[in-house]
């Protein structure tokens, strides 16, 4: 299982590193100590991630955009058919959805809490393991 630093964390959400420690004292995510350092588990990282989304999203009009770029965030939800895989990841306040095979997500080691960059060209979507 991954995880991750106070400081790797809030570059996932989006936020200041104190923001993601005020989070961390307030017991919106679990955290741990590895030594000095603060660590997040990526499975509680990932629905923390969920969570926060559908919070800054709720009452807001949130815009659309035909942005071809990499988004780099955390992977919520895999789900493994004979042959194909749905892959989400939140990358800060974006939900996204890919469709690849089941081969592709074994091979890149793809599951919930795992760093990942999705790169959006037109319809398609590719998701890079970070």
């Amino acid at each position: 299982m991954e995880s991750y630093t106070i400081g790797q964390a809030a570059r996932l959400l989006g936020v200041s590193v104190d923001t993601a420690r005020r989070w961390a004292d307030a017991e919106r995510f679990p955290t741990r100590r590895e030594g000095t350092r603060r660590m997040v588990d990526g499975p509680d990282l990932a629905a923390f991630c969920v969570q926060a989304a559908q919070e800054a999203a709720e009452g807001e009009d949130v815009p659309y955009t035909s942005a071809r770029n990499a988004f780099p965030g955390i992977v919520t939800a895999v789900k493994l058919g004979t042959v194909d895989a749905q892959v989400e990841i939140q990358a800060g306040p974006h939900r996204i959805v890919s469709l690849l095979t089941r081969e592709a997500v074994e091979e890149l080691g793809l599951e919930v809490g795992a760093r990942a960059v999705a790169r959006v060209k037109s319809t398609s979507v590719f998701i890079d393991r970070v």
